[in-house]
């Protein structure tokens, strides 16, 4: 964490000045407003905050509740959430109070006494170490906490909102602010009495219900499995061996339950299946009381009992797979393109079973993803064209978690007998293990994404997935760090030169960085601004730390920051001693290679160092000149 290059800091310095909108934000809504987000649950709040780091940006957040959400339905975390957390400023805290997955166990009947269930297999949650941070469960409501303290603590100093509805939205041909939005108030003196905003963009982060959906002519399109299943959050006495591992249950009858621990030691949530559902049951399903829930997962685990004690939360739900015809307002069939003026997100956007833990960590991808663009096109980094992306990249993610929702949460519903094989079940949760991680997301080349001619020169840094962080020495100080773990939400792009064995290709890359009017730094930096402000470059040599000399290193990666124009020292990296070397485990060329890295962590392209007039392309395709 850096601070004290604005002056001596004594105060928490997660808390950044206030700059831009947060000097004088303005209690009341606005009448004129930059972005508009509907929506406060993790999709909204993740925009949310992306944007504070963006102080010329008005952004603001309404939600209809009149206060904090108190307990949430999503609880799952998966690693790649979590590597997000690290981004945002608090994947320590949250790990620290979270229940970390590590092993799954298999429990189905036993051959010998079918009527009791006897565990048959375990397996580790991450066989093959897709990433160094956990797989975790904690409550939503902590997680969106988080974001808004995030955001709170950022130079916008974004706050939600409460007590508005979304009514509706029109959006005109031209204007400024083209999108009218009608809100309701929703508590307060002036409860039932509705206002008008006008926007420049909207975002729909309001759920499988979505208003905004509805207001640009969307809907969700897909089937129902008739299938239901009862979810139960409690506190129980129990004499069941697992209680505090995360278990996929079959047994004799059918029935199956997938019992996951909560944070905490005590708390933990039961999916337990109600059995098919008949076609017209209108919803009568979901009447189910929670002593039914408790008999039915009783009858299931025997010879096991459960005594609940105390029921958190409990809810009946059909599985359903859903996915919006459209992720913005400017993909309307038989309309001229345009650019988009209204997104959706989140569950406006796809809806499925609770299963593999997905809604919530792919709605936070959907969010930091148009964050970061929204707020590059508002400050004048890119042309609008640039919003065009989200949809084109996330739709495609979206349906690909449909696709594999439908294979698991089915796996999940049948009975012992209907397997192809008794280990089906886990066979399945083991060789899918990345997917479910988050880490199978891979976009599609185009102007965000490289086409891979140079993908040899770092193979572990596929174009279009996330960039998987290693251990490296920091050259000043001497500390281990994972290199990923300095890339936070601010909105930066990452560039990282691999360094040649004698460093000659480096130094030649990094004064043409520096100099060159063809630069990208040059080119793209805007005038007066610090050297790093556009682009966080960092430099990873292959020697060890000793053997890397500050005082010979381009001062491309030494730049000045700040009011006093100070050295940063947290640029330039080295092999760590001991370990294998980030250029053999991430499979970088020893004659160098640059890695860039999106501001929402995912790969863009890969380039040899000699590939200077490729590199100023690539930007030029998204960025604004200086």
């Amino acid at each position: 964490m850096q601070f004290h290059h604005h002056g001596y800091v004594s105060t928490d310095p997660r808390v950044l000045p206030a700059a831009g909108v947060g000097l004088d934000r303005p209690e009341e809504l606005p009448s004129e407003i930059d972005v508009l987000i509907v929506g406060s649950g993790p999709a909204g709040v993740i925009t949310a905050a992306q944007l504070a780091q963006f102080p010329g940006v008005v952004t603001r957040i309404v939600e209809r509740r009149e206060g904090r959400l108190p307990i949430g339905q999503a609880d799952g975390i998966q690693a790649r959430s979590v590597e997000t957390f690290q981004a945002f400023g608090f994947a320590e805290q949250i790990i620290q109070e979270a229940y970390q997955i590590t092993e799954m166990a298999f429990w189905k009947p036993n051959p010998d006494k079918p009527e009791d269930i006897v565990r048959t297999a375990v397996t580790p949650d991450d066989p093959n170490g897709i990433s160094e941070f956990p797989h975790l469960i904690v409550n939503q409501a902590r997680v969106i906490d988080y974001f808004n303290e995030f955001a709170e603590r950022s130079p916008a100093r974004s706050t939600v909102d409460y007590g508005y509805e979304f009514v509706g939205l029109e959006v005109a041909e031209e204007g400024e602010y083209p999108v009218a939005v009608t809100l309701r108030r929703t508590a307060g003196e002036a409860e039932g009495e509705e206002l008008v905003v006008h926007a420049k963009y909207v975002v729909g982060a309001d759920g499988a219900r979505s208003a905004v959906r509805r207001s640009i002519g969307g809907s969700l399109a897909g089937d129902q499995a008739f299938h239901a299943w009862g979810v139960m959050d409690v506190l129980a006495f129990t004499d069941f061996p697992d209680i505090r591992k995360k278990c996929a249950i079959q047994s004799e009858d059918g029935g199956n339950i997938l019992h996951i621990p909560r944070e905490g030691n005590h708390l933990f949530r039961m999916y337990v299946d109600l059995g098919e559902v008949y076609e017209h049951d209108n919803g009568k399903v979901r009447e189910t009381s929670i002593e039914e829930i408790i008999d039915r997962a009783n009858a299931i685990v025997h010879p096991y009992t459960i005594e609940v004690r105390n029921v958190a939360w409990h809810s009946v739900y059909e599985v359903a797979h859903r996915l919006t015809d459209r992720f913005d307002d400017a993909h309307s069939y038989g309309e001229a393109p345009r650019c988009p003026r209204v997104f959706l997100m989140g569950d406006a956007c796809h809806t499925h079973s609770a299963k593999a833990g997905q809604g919530m960590n792919v709605s936070m991808q959907d969010g930091w993803n148009l964050g970061w663009k929204l707020g590059y096109v508002l400050e004048g980094r890119s042309p609008v064209e640039l919003l065009e992306t989200y949809s084109d990249e996330r739709q495609v993610i979206a349906k690909n978690l449909i696709d594999f929702d439908k294979e698991w949460s089915t796996l999940m519903a049948k009975r012992p007998e209907e397997f192809d094989s008794p280990s089906q079940l886990e066979d399945f949760y083991v060789s899918t293990a990345e997917f479910p991680a988050g880490f199978m997301t891979q976009y599609s080349p185009g102007p965000l994404t490289g086409a891979g001619v140079y993908q040899s020169l770092a193979t572990g840094f596929p174009i279009g997935k996330r960039f998987k962080s290693a251990m490296t020495t920091r050259v000043a100080d001497a500390v281990d760090v994972h290199l990923g773990h300095h890339h936070r939400a601010d909105g930066r792009f990452r560039i990282y030169a691999f360094a040649d064995t004698d460093g000659v290709a480096i130094d030649r890359w990094a004064d043409w960085m520096l100099r060159s009017p063809d630069s990208p730094v040059q080119r793209f930096t805007p005038l007066g601004a610090d050297i790093d402000s556009i682009f966080d470059i960092k430099a990873v040599y292959q020697q060890d730390h000793h053997q890397v000399d500050l005082g010979k290193v381009s001062k491309l990666f030494l730049p000045l920051s700040g009011p006093f124009q100070l050295v940063d020292y947290e640029k330039v990296y080295a092999t760590k001693d001991g370990e294998e070397s980030i250029f053999d485990a991430r499979g970088v060329s020893r004659d160098g290679a640059v890695v860039v890295v999106r501001p929402d962590h995912y790969v863009a392209t890969v380039l040899p160092l000699s590939a200077t007039k490729e590199l100023g392309d690539f930007f030029a395709q998204f960025l604004t000149e200086r």
